[in-house]
C-alpha cells in the first residue's frame, strides 16, 4: 500500500493546484463509513487528505483494502498516523471541511477493553484534532457520533432527548460531542454532529450484526443472538449515511445535531428472515443472554434532518441487505460456494 510521508504543507499546495472544489480532511478514512465518504467526496471534485492509524481492532488488511480505490486517485493523500501523534502546526493553513470518523468502536467490547483505549481514541484524539484545526480556516467540522449516546430510549428519540449512554463507548462518544460543542463556542468553529443509527452495507466491520449474519449464511455456521431476537434496530444503509454527511457540508446552522437513521426499526428476527430470503440459506440461531450496553430498541426521530439537511433514507433494509450480500460474494469469491 502506497502512503505519503508526513508533510501536510506539501499536501496543501498539491490540493490547491489539483482541485477547484476544496480540501477535505477525513479521519478514520480506512474505516467502513469513512472510506465510502471519501470516495463520494473525490467524485464531487474535492481533494481529500485521509488519516488513519490502521489499528488492530479488526484486521488492518481489511482497512487497507478499503483504501485501494482511494489510493488510485491523484486527489487523495493518505497518512498512517494516530491523531494523538500529529505534531502541532503541521496541518495545511486552509482546510475547507473536516470529517471526524476516527475512533474506537464497539458497544459490547468497551466493557471488556481497557477504558484508557476508548478515552485515548474517542476523547483525547478528538480534543487533539480540534486543537489542530482551529487555526486552519475550516468552514465546518462534521463529527460522526452514535445512537449509543442515548442509551435505552423509548420510542422515536429526538435530538433534544437527555443522553444516558449504557456503555463506556457511548459515554466517550458523548464526551467527544461535548468537546466539539465547546470548541465551537470558544473558536466560532461551525460544527455539525451526526448521530448515526446502526449503519450497515459493503465493507461493514466483521463484528457488526448484519455482516456476521451474512457470513453465517456463507459458512453455514450458527449465530448467537443476545436476547430473544425481538430487540429492534433502526438499520441505516451506508449510502444514506454518506448522503447525510455530504449534505451537512452546506448546513445553514452554525452548530447543529441530527439523528441519521434508515427509518422504522426492525427486529433482529425479521432482519434474519430478510437475510435468509436474500441468500436462500437457512441460518441456525442460538439464543443466549443479553449483553451489557445493548439497548433493547433504537428508533430515531429524523424530522430535523429532513427539514434542515433534506435528508431522506432511500435504501430499504431488503435492498441494502441484497447489496451487501452481493458485495460479500464478490469480495469472498474464493470462499462462497455456488
Amino acid at each position: 500500500m502506497t502512503e505519503r510521508t508526513w508533510g501536510f504543507a506539501q499536501d496543501s499546495t498539491a490540493a490547491m493546484s489539483q482541485t477547484g472544489s476544496g480540501v477535505c480532511l477525513v479521519t478514520g478514512v480506512a474505516g467502513f463509513i469513512a472510506s465510502h465518504l471519501a470516495e463520494a467526496l473525490l467524485a464531487k471534485g474535492y481533494f481529500v487528505i485521509g488519516v488513519d492509524s490502521l489499528n488492530d481492532y479488526y484486521s488492518p488488511l481489511l482497512k487497507q483494502e478499503n483504501l485501494c480505490a482511494l489510493l488510485s486517485s491523484k486527489a487523495f493523500i493518505f497518512h498512517k498516523k494516530d491523531l494523538n501523534d500529529i505534531p502541532a502546526g503541521t496541518l495545511p493553513a486552509h482546510i475547507d471541511y473536516v470529517f471526524h470518523f476516527a475512533g474506537q468502536p464497539g458497544v459490547r467490547s468497551s466493557w471488556s477493553t481497557s477504558f484508557e483505549t476508548y478515552v485515548a481514541s474517542n476523547i483525547l484524539a478528538t480534543q487533539r484534532l480540534l486543537e489542530l484545526i482551529v487555526n486552519c480556516d475550516v468552514r465546518r467540522l462534521i463529527f460522526a457520533s452514535s445512537s449509543s449516546i442515548y442509551g435505552q430510549a423509548s420510542g422515536s428519540v429526538p435530538e433534544r432527548a437527555v443522553p444516558r449512554p449504557l456503555s463506556p463507548y457511548g459515554a466517550t462518544k458523548l464526551a467527544a460531542e461535548a468537546l466539539c460543542l465547546a470548541y465551537s463556542s470558544e473558536y466560532s468553529l461551525a460544527v455539525t454532529i451526526l448521530r448515526y443509527f446502526t449503519v450497515y452495507g459493503p465493507r461493514q466491520r466483521p463484528d457488526m450484526a448484519i455482516h456476521r449474519f451474512l457470513n453465517a449464511a456463507i459458512t453455514q455456521t450458527p449465530i448467537y443472538i443476545f436476547g430473544d431476537g425481538t430487540q429492534r434496530r433502526a438499520f441505516t444503509y451506508v449510502d444514506d449515511v454518506v448522503d447525510a454527511s455530504v449534505s451537512a457540508m452546506s448546513e445553514p446552522c452554525h452548530t447543529s445535531i441530527y439523528n441519521i437513521s434508515g427509518g422504522r426499526p426492525t427486529t433482529l428476527n425479521d432482519c434474519l428472515a430478510i437475510i435468509e430470503e436474500a441468500t436462500g440459506r437457512r441460518i441456525t440461531r442460538r439464543f443466549c443472554g443479553t449483553q451489557r450496553g445493548d439497548p433493547y430498541e433504537t428508533e430515531a426521530d429524523i424530522s430535523e434532518a429532513r427539514r434542515c439537511l433534506g435528508y431522506e433514507p432511500r435504501v430499504s433494509l431488503d435492498l441494502g441487505i441484497a447489496r451487501e450480500w452481493e458485495w460479500l460474494q464478490t469480495h469472498l469469491a474464493g470462499v462462497v460456494s455456488s
